[in-house]
């Protein structure tokens, strides 16, 4: 196999270069199109061969870009690189096949970094199991309050790719990354970065706890000013002692509690900021206040200390960051308050999709009929229902892992009552919200936070939470939610 040549600014040279592309989707067709405009012979293949993958297919032919529909296994005679969309698995035949011939697989991240110019933008780089998308919203609100040019990209927002090539002549990027995404851009070396927090999420994908840690810990690597970690979480600071950062890159910790010198925390309600002032072991900077924060749940508070930490590692200065979060306004489905119907308050965190989510979301209430399933990933359930046992009031379960928090709930608080709904259809969520009333009293909260993810039931979160809002509406318009 030749090598990957370069052109005169340093970028990889792909014209004439025969690529194959890994997936269709969200990512898959923006990069066969980015490759083609850039001289490469493209081939996309793809195990589906349903009616949106051969839409897209027709896309990509009438750019001349090929197509292997219901084949994901092979790739042309030739191929020189293999970019991969993020949903592929490591394990699939076709890297295995990559790395017997030599072949680099890059993912759509890689791509987009390899193709800055030499005068880019540099990167941000938040990753963790949660508060990704609210953190990185939070950064670049930061960003442009103190007056640069801006996006919140990757898994949010503009596509990295666009951001790169689109010609916008940004200062800074926020750039949310996935541990799938991280796994395969081994050349990525953001400005700084922040590793949010750590749980069990995606074992199915990455294998082990130990390499889904390892492809988040890949953030830190070559970090040139501030490498910032959860105070609270000692698995995100020990990825930051195994980095390989550059010469003077300081560690940088977050904290709900008082901060201690080289921290961001909280002393009497105040956020502030003792690493990036002159005398950081003798005085502290105000941020902002927790008014400024919203939602002020501790986890929130945490990611709104995490953008903050890093846009003061990009000289940003303390009134920015204060303006950023007064402006920053939390997305759908996020611990969002959907109604209160006869003194309970019900509240959609659909996006809660793993068991540290659904923790961080079940802390913030004191009464909760709790509204759970989905698909697990792998996940268990027992330190999650230890952790919140003294707040439930009830439990209504769905979906197709639900024995699995059924079980946990009979170990670690049997005299919580459950509602086990031995259904998986979208109308279950109807009958959900039907049975947490009917187990909730004035006072309570009924939380939807499912602690698995969405795709046994409903195409994604997203929809998930509408279904929920749609029948907690009907419940307080005095209409039975259409659950039977």
């Amino acid at each position: 196999m030749t090598p990957l040549g370069q052109t005169a600014d340093g970028r990889p040279d792909l014209a004439g270069r025969r690529v194959t592309v890994a997936g269709l989707g969200v990512s898959g067709v923006p990069a066969a199109r980015v490759l083609h405009g850039l001289g490469a012979e493209v081939t996309v293949v793809d195990g589906g061969d349903g009616e949106r993958q051969r839409a897209q297919a027709a896309e990509l032919a009438a750019l001349g870009v090929g197509v292997r529909l219901g084949d994901g296994d092979t790739w042309p005679e030739g191929t020189g690189l293999v970019v991969t969309t993020p949903g592929w698995k490591p394990s699939a035949p076709l890297f295995a096949a990559a790395a017997a011939a030599g072949v680099p697989v890059w993912g759509d991240v890689e791509l987009a970094w390899r193709l800055r110019g030499p005068d880019a933008a540099p990167w941000l780089a938040v990753t963790g199991t949660n508060g990704k998308t609210t953190t990185v919203r939070m950064l670049a609100g930061m960003l442009a309050a103190a007056g640069l040019r801006t996006a919140a990209v990757g898994n949010i927002g503009v596509s990295l790719l666009d951001a790169v090539l689109g010609g916008e002549p940004y200062d800074v990027l926020a750039v949310e990354l996935s541990s799938y995404q991280l796994h395969w851009s081994p050349s990525v070396r953001p400005h700084s970065a922040a590793v949010l927090n750590l749980a069990p999420d995606h074992l199915d994908w990455h294998g082990s706890m130990a390499a889904y840690a390892a492809a988040k810990g890949r953030v830190y690597e070559g970090n040139r000013v501030a490498c910032v970690y959860n105070a609270a979480d000692p698995a995100t600071e020990e990825l930051v002692r195994a980095a390989d950062v550059e010469e003077g890159c300081r560690a940088i910790g977050f904290t709900l509690g008082v901060p201690a010198p080289s921290q961001l925390g909280v002393v009497d309600d105040v956020l502030v900021d003792r690493a990036f002032v002159a005398d950081r072991r003798r005085s502290a900077q105000e941020l902002a206040g927790l008014a400024d924060v919203r939602p002020a749940a501790p986890h929130n508070v945490a990611n709104a200390l995490a953008a903050a930490a890093l846009a003061r590692a990009f000289g940003v200065p303390p009134e920015a960051v204060r303006e950023g979060l007064r402006a920053f306004r939390p997305e759908p489905h996020r611990m969002a308050r959907v109604a209160e119907v006869d003194g309970v308050l019900y509240v959609d965190d659909s996006k809660a999709t793993n068991t540290h989510a659904a923790g961080a979301s079940l802390s913030a209430y004191d009464r909760v009929v709790w509204i759970a399933g989905g698909l697990a990933k792998g996940a268990t359930f027992d330190d999650l229902v230890t952790a919140a046992a003294g707040r439930l009031r009830g439990a209504v379960l769905l979906g197709a892992d639900r024995a699995l928090i059924r079980e946990a709930l009979a170990r670690h608080a049997a005299d919580v009552p459950v509602a086990d709904l031995d259904r998986t259809d979208t109308g279950a969520m109807a009958a959900a919200v039907r049975e947490a009333a009917r187990l909730a009293a004035p006072g309570d909260t009924v939380l939807l936070a499912p602690a698995c993810a969405s795709m046994d039931m409903f195409v994604n979160y997203g929809k998930r939470g509408d279904a929920f809002a749609a029948a907690v509406h009907d419940l307080a318009s005095g209409r039975v939610p259409d659950g039977r």
